[in-house]
């Protein structure tokens, strides 16, 4: 079978139908086109280079990257939730989530004294170090970027497409509030620039993000860097840690990949102990000092 013949004008100067072809449109305007299976390798690439193009522009080299869970509370919606929960179940499942509402005030605390501390007040036109950056979403996320902008720093939010809407928080800096289709790539744009990861208590998604990097380290397939767990008894009850090495899953060697810490002070100064400066790139460079 050949090609369709096209349509033949009533008035021979009439070229509408070519010009409303999808065939007509700029390649770039073309969202049918751009959304085919052929071209996901460019679809992948784009979302790597918005990301990058925009954290250049603001002179971010290094971050610190903060996961936890997006269902942790602040505390003052804790707090609220109990009062508008009625007497029975509901009350008792918000008292036990808004005793998870520490971990978001540590998580703020933190925030605030890296942004502080770290490098990412540096001037506009200077390089930024060991800025905040977080899934974007609510929760321990939100807590961090929050924690950031009590300290008048930029941080970073990288959302990812889900099937139930994840909503970035309203604390990220908007120039760095990117969404991801692509979760390897979102990973990437994670881990590339990080100088250091704290890890707040979390579900499957924390524990994807750790055990990734934890894994990177271990091989040697990213440069060591310090990963310090907030929330002692949460990690000691959740994850068996001598009991890996026990059944020779793991070394003991490796257990000190990481460190585990019950504040935001704490986690700091383990972070630092643990060969975190201030001012400095990541175990390699993403932009040039020049």
């Amino acid at each position: 079978m050949g090609h369709p013949q096209p349509p033949v004008p009533l008035d021979p100067a009439d070229n509408s139908a070519q010009r409303l072809s999808p065939a007509y449109r700029l390649a770039v305007e073309d969202t049918e086109f751009l959304l085919r299976d052929e071209m996901r390798a460019l679809r992948f690439a784009l979302e790597y280079a918005k990301a990058e193009l925009a954290l250049r522009e603001w002179g971010v080299r290094s971050t610190i990257v903060v996961f936890g869970s997006a269902r942790i509370p602040s505390p003052e919606d804790a707090e609220a939730a109990i009062a508008a929960a009625p007497e029975g179940k509901a009350r008792e499942i918000a008292r036990r989530r808004a005793a998870l509402s520490r971990y978001y005030a540590m998580a703020r605390e933190f925030g605030h004294i890296a942004s502080r501390r770290g490098g990412a007040l540096s001037p506009n036109g200077r390089l930024r170090d060991n800025v905040i950056a977080t899934g974007g979403g609510p929760g321990i996320m939100e807590a961090a970027n929050r924690g950031a902008a009590d300290a008048g720093a930029p941080s970073i939010g990288f959302n990812i497409t889900l099937p139930a809407e994840q909503q970035p928080n309203p604390y990220s800096t908007p120039d760095l509030t990117f969404r991801f289709h692509y979760f390897a790539m979102r990973k990437m744009h994670l881990a590339m620039r990080a100088n250091a990861l704290a890890i707040f208590p979390g579900g499957f998604g924390t524990f994807d993000e750790l055990f990734e990097l934890l894994t990177l380290t271990q091989t040697r397939k990213a440069p060591p860097l310090p990963i310090v767990l907030f929330g002692a008894e949460y990690w000691r009850r959740v994850v068996a840690w001598d009991v890996l090495v026990e059944q020779g899953m793991v070394d003991p060697a490796d257990l000190d990949l990481f460190e585990i810490v019950d504040s935001a002070e704490e986690g700091w100064h383990a972070m630092i102990r643990r060969g975190l400066a201030a001012h400095t790139p990541p175990g390699r460079a993403v932009l040039d000092e020049e």
